[in-house]
């Protein structure tokens, strides 16, 4: 998957959350949100056209735009992506630097040792 920048990731929440959505339906979501022109909006979905991470098709003379990476896909490719550079392949190294740094809730911690539980199962 070619890199997303934040600017580009901020179009695909907005297509996630209401998805589909004309460019201008777009705009106005990131007008409001970030203050954003609808040309830079443009910009900013032909890129993810581009990077195959948004699909769009023609309706009449505008055109409706959908996210072709699932929020699930991106977060699971965003997130390997960091442990591999920041830790070395390794989810465990992540893991203990949040707690070490006081990242984990209460019931964060809970759910964790849940997960474990059941893929220990």
């Amino acid at each position: 998957m070619e890199r997303i920048t934040e600017s580009e990731q901020l179009i695909l929440r907005a297509l996630w959350d209401g998805q589909p959505m004309t460019a201008a339906e777009v705009g106005a979501a990131m007008e409001r949100e970030r203050g954003w022109s609808l040309s830079t909006v443009k910009t900013l979905l032909a890129r993810l056209v581009a990077k195959d991470a948004v699909v769009h098709e023609a309706d009449g003379r505008r055109f409706i735009y959908r996210a072709a990476l699932s929020r699930e896909h991106f977060a699971t490719h965003q997130s390997r992506q960091l442990i591999d550079t920041l830790f070395g392949g390794r989810a465990a190294p992540l893991v203990a630097h949040l707690a070490r740094g006081g990242a984990l809730t209460p019931d964060d911690i809970a759910e964790i040792e849940a997960l474990l539980k059941a893929i220990k199962a």
